[in-house]
């Protein structure tokens, strides 16, 4: 709204200067007042129509406006010097055209104030600009987009996730990562190729979604540089999130200061917390390492070290939970059958592996 009134305000003057040069005394200025307001209208015609095409960038205050007349005020101030400069050299006798001057000198400075204003009003979310109490900041309007890596598209997790409704940030996939991601699914090699199609097959269940926004972009930036880097350098200029399950490229991206979403701790996040004495029911796999021990294993992956339960593989058995581990690898329970007494050894150290 305030580029439309901007706009319009930008035609009535330029209307208003070419009438005044019109309603001139002066009879050389009226012989050539029409083709003058002609002329008028019609740059102020093609300066709109060349602000109008521009992309605009986001809304502005007032504070903006100001700012972009005080730098429209400083080129006119150049321009005029330079164009008094030119007249003097050219033709001096141009001197005698004192209206035509004064009205040239008008519009130079409307048209240097109006897309001074113009362009801070559209680009102050990509430019910093300091003043005496006033701060034009870069702004993220909405949820920051979330950049997609080839790891995590042929992974699949993050297409359940959002088949959650749980992701309303709009996900954004470069060229470059599709790129490589068609390479891998034109593999010679038959366990890439079936990755590769795995990662195409995700890619269509998210554009199937009626909830995301999924956009391909194009990007050239530091197409010398590998995929990763490119991938956290376009994050880092879009102000969006990586989204991965690759361990390097989550350093990489810390290194950059852009934030990550790994989806290997996201699931992590996700299990079930258990607390000493809950119960659970729990299938016995195998034998554990120590002696007594069974292992079993919840939905979701978790080990679960049982106590006397050697002789029990095979058995679906409750269990009641002693205590929790988390390591590196992931959160580890351990327990004991449920109506057993307790082991003389109450705390083991070490779980069992095949």
């Amino acid at each position: 709204m305030i580029l439309y009134i901007l706009r319009g305000l930008f035609l009535l003057i330029m209307a208003g200067v070419a009438m005044s040069f019109v309603d001139s005394p002066d009879e050389r200025a009226q012989a050539y007042a029409v083709a003058f307001l002609i002329a008028a209208l019609g740059i102020g015609a093609i300066v709109l129509l060349i602000d109008i095409f521009i992309p605009q960038k986001s809304l502005a205050g007032i504070v903006a406006m100001f700012f972009g007349l005080l730098v429209g005020l400083v080129i006119t101030y150049g321009i005029i010097l330079v164009f008094d400069l030119l007249l003097d050299i050219v033709n001096p006798s141009w001197r005698d055209w004192a209206m035509l001057i004064r009205t040239v000198k008008m519009f130079i400075g409307i048209v240097s104030c109006y897309l001074s204003v113009s362009f801070i009003l559209q680009t102050k979310d990509d430019i910093r600009f300091v003043i005496p109490y006033v701060e034009f900041a870069k702004q993220t309007k909405g949820a920051h987009p979330l950049l997609l890596d080839t790891s995590v598209i042929i992974d699949g997790r993050f297409a359940d996730i959002c088949a959650t409704g749980i992701v309303d940030a709009s996900i954004v996939i470069p060229r470059f990562v599709l790129t490589e991601l068609q390479a891998v699914a034109d593999s010679s090699d038959r366990m890439k190729r079936n990755r590769g199609r795995r990662g195409l097959d995700v890619l269509h269940r998210l554009q199937e979604n009626d909830r995301l926004d999924v956009q391909f972009i194009e990007s050239r930036t530091a197409s010398e540089k590998p995929v990763d880097e490119r991938l956290v350098l376009l994050a880092k200029k879009m102000d969006g999130r990586v989204v991965t399950n690759d361990f390097n490229l989550n350093k990489v991206a810390q290194l950059h200061g852009v934030l990550v979403i790994n989806v290997n701790d996201l699931a992590n996040a996700l299990k079930p917390v258990f607390l000493p004495g809950e119960a659970l029911v729990v299938k016995v796999i195998k034998p554990g390492e120590e002696a007594g021990q069974g292992v079993g294993y919840l939905d979701d992956g978790t080990m679960v070290v049982i106590e006397a339960a050697r002789e029990r593989v095979g058995e679906t058995v409750p269990v009641q939970v002693t205590s929790v581990l988390q390591t590196s690898a992931g959160r580890m329970v351990f327990g004991r059958i449920e109506g057993t007494p307790p082991p003389d050894r109450r705390r083991r150290t070490r779980a069992a592996t095949s």
